[in-house]
């Protein structure tokens, strides 16, 4: 089905495949679906794809710019998209490798761009050195998935607003005051970032401490989740499902002093960092013991962009956003630090995470397509 888009002399053209570990759904859903955006009469040789854990990418707010300017856009779902709590990475790699399949097989491209957004920078981070090095491995326990192992390389890579993996943002947000798993209410006033005692401004020491008390809560979950997998695998059962409160709480968010920025001081995604903390919407709200250890854990989880970006030697553009209130300077330098790529560069945009200011999307997708011109056009 191809239908015009609500950018004018933009085809949008719907996709859905089955993946080679999954089949179209008995209600007739395929499990890896996307847009594809292209300007009308055009047949790009360069296309972009773009994916998220969790997030629908279908119409990501990039395709339509970036269609107007000749470059193909594929905004591609795996069968994951709105269940993280059942990630896996490796089936997520294959189901990537379906649609940059589609888009040299059936599109005639010629040259396939990774767009590593937000969160989706750790995962195309993944696909890449997994197509090149074949260094993914499942859960312990299971099979790899079919085509693992057989993943057609991208050619160029660009991380934009990106976190530097699952794990990573996750515990940089978590709240460290947290005594208790079970309670949702539980603190140490020690370590209670919205108590004024420990300000803002923080000191170094709070600092320090409230950074290493986060880094122990990830590993006492997971201490807890290898041990309760354990356990529950003891009784016939191959999982269960737990939650994770409070995980709107970097220091970041409150005291706009900590890694200065152009960012709206006192705000996260989800709204001022108190009340958001305290709600029940958050990353990793939803678990299960094998999603903690493959998705969230420190030690574990090879949702972490860095490893990945090591194995990394294509072209590669990082572009961060001075006025995103989740995603800092610190966290684009060290993807481009992380990334072996001998042809890689670094750029910031003034904007919001989601580019949303007058004029940010263009400069941002002028920005790609002129990377792009420089190196495939």
């Amino acid at each position: 089905m191809t239908t015009k888009g609500q950018t004018p002399g933009v085809t949008r053209e719907f996709v859905g495949m089955d993946s080679p570990t999954a089949r179209r759904a008995g209600a007739g859903g395929h499990p890896c679906q996307g847009l594809y955006h292209r300007g009308v009469g055009r047949k790009p040789k360069v296309a972009v794809i773009a994916t998220h854990y969790q997030i629908d990418f279908s119409e990501h707010y990039l395709a339509d710019y970036l269609a107007t300017r000749g470059i193909g856009f594929l905004g591609w779902n795996t069968r994951f998209r709105g269940f993280e709590s059942t990630f896996l990475l490796d089936h997520a790699l294959v189901d990537i490798g379906v649609g940059i399949r589609w888009l040299r097989e059936v599109q005639g491209i010629e040259t396939v761009v990774l767009l590593g957004n937000s969160g989706g920078g750790s995962l195309m981070a993944a696909y890449q050195a997994q197509a090149v090095h074949h260094h993914i491995a499942p859960l312990d326990g299971m099979r790899p998935a079919a085509g693992l192992a057989d993943l057609p390389p991208a050619d160029g890579y660009v991380a934009s607003a990106a976190h530097p993996g699952r794990p990573d943002v996750l515990t940089a947000w978590m709240d460290a005051s947290v005594i208790d798993e079970n309670d949702a209410l539980g603190t140490d006033p020690t370590l209670d970032l919205f108590d004024a005692k420990n300000g803002p401004p923080y000191s170094a020491d709070f600092i320090a401490r409230y950074r290493a008390a986060q880094v122990a809560r990830n590993d006492a979950i997971t201490d807890w989740a290898e041990s309760e997998l354990k356990r529950v695998r003891a009784a016939g059962y191959s999982d269960r499902p737990f939650t994770v409160l409070r995980t709107w709480a970097d220091p970041r968010m409150v005291d706009p002093t900590l890694e200065p920025t152009r960012r709206q001081p006192n705000m996260c995604y989800a709204g001022p960092p108190v009340k958001a903390n305290r709600s029940a919407y958050g990353i990793a709200a939803a678990c299960t013991l094998r999603n903690w250890i493959g998705m969230w854990s420190l030690r574990h989880a090879q949702t972490r962009a860095e490893p990945h970006l090591a194995l990394i030697d294509c072209p590669a553009l990082v572009i961060n956003a001075e006025q995103d209130t989740g995603v800092y300077p610190s966290d684009a330098q060290r993807i481009h630090d992380a990334l072996a790529s001998t042809d890689k560069a670094r750029l910031s945009i003034d904007t919001d995470h989601y580019f949303t200011t007058p004029g940010a999307r263009s400069e941002q997708a002028d920005t790609i397509a002129k990377w792009i011109a420089k190196r495939w056009r």
